[in-house]
């Protein structure tokens, strides 16, 4: 993974970052409020804190260098309260407590420290297309993943108003924003759904968000805020960024019978024909 996206430590609390991480937060919030079980990861340095509304006992932030870990502890990110809004309860409830996840693990995506079937949930934030081999990381989650449990990805579509920057080398005068990796690592959603159906991970439900232009400031994020209302209906599959939900699913065991053991004989009723055959010749010899 490298740094192009969360390298930029300042760009999160921008009008934009704030935007696309309010976004992804809520999505998060509400995948992972109805998933239960032990063991549950986030793999990423990432502000968004997507277990914080989960339920699991066990629940780690995965980072992949010790670069990452001391910008980890030295600035902690940008706090999720400051883009993402506390989780309102429902009425007559006392309001949800957050449990925010700090970073636990060091390792590689490519080479998870767990065995296989032993995870409940797994988060991708913007984590395959910071991947050098995206593939081999969900290959990797696929392992990992106990038989039912899920995999959480977002990241930015391609195919977008967004997507349009990454294109920038190739059109002059288009300005390429810092977080924003090259084109040709961003995950479009038809590949994504392909790379899942290949691993055995079933799609479950995807929706896109952020439909605004990727501006930089504030103002003209609040002028474009209409697209967010008619992003959905007009044109849904082409906003800035996506989620997915996946299930691992694992064919159904059938048990067969032995083959040295024979059939036993099932009992077959004395045809009805035969029966009144035997009772005519033994009334014929009667008489």
């Amino acid at each position: 993974m490298n740094d192009q996206i969360i390298g930029t430590q300042n760009w999160w609390q921008t009008p934009l970052g704030s935007y696309m991480l309010s976004w992804e937060q809520t999505c998060y919030d509400d995948a992972v409020a109805d998933i239960f079980g032990f063991h549950s990861l986030q793999i990423g340095l990432f502000p968004l804190q997507g277990l914080r509304n989960n339920r699991t006992p066990h629940r780690w932030l995965a980072l992949d260098s010790t670069e990452q870990a001391a910008q980890w502890q030295q600035s902690r990110l940008a706090d999720v309260q400051s883009f993402a809004l506390p989780l309102q309860s429902e009425p007559g409830l006392p309001a949800t407590r957050t449990e925010p996840v700090t970073a636990s693990l060091l390792c590689d995506a490519h080479a998870l420290p767990f065995g296989p079937d032993t995870l409940d949930l797994v988060l991708l934030p913007h984590t395959l297309e910071l991947s050098a081999d995206p593939h081999a990381v969900l290959r990797e989650v696929a392992r990992v993943l106990v038989p039912e449990g899920r995999v959480l990805i977002s990241g930015i579509n391609p195919a977008s108003l967004w997507g349009m920057h990454t294109w920038s080398r190739r059109i002059p005068g288009l300005q390429k924003l810092p977080p924003m990796p090259d084109d040709h690592n961003l995950i479009g959603y038809g590949r994504l759904r392909d790379w899942l159906k290949l691993l055995g991970l079933e799609l479950q439900s995807a929706s896109f968000g952020c439909f605004r232009p990727a501006m930089r400031s504030d103002a003209w994020l609040r002028r474009w805020e209409w697209m967010d209302r008619v992003g959905p209906t007009a044109w849904p599959v082409l906003g800035g960024v996506y989620f997915a939900e996946a299930v691992k699913k694992v064919p159904s065991v059938h048990k067969l019978a032995a083959p040295w053991k024979a059939a036993a004989p099932s009992g077959v009723a004395r045809p009805a024909v035969a029966a009144r055959e035997r009772l005519s010749e033994t009334q014929r010899r009667v008489e």
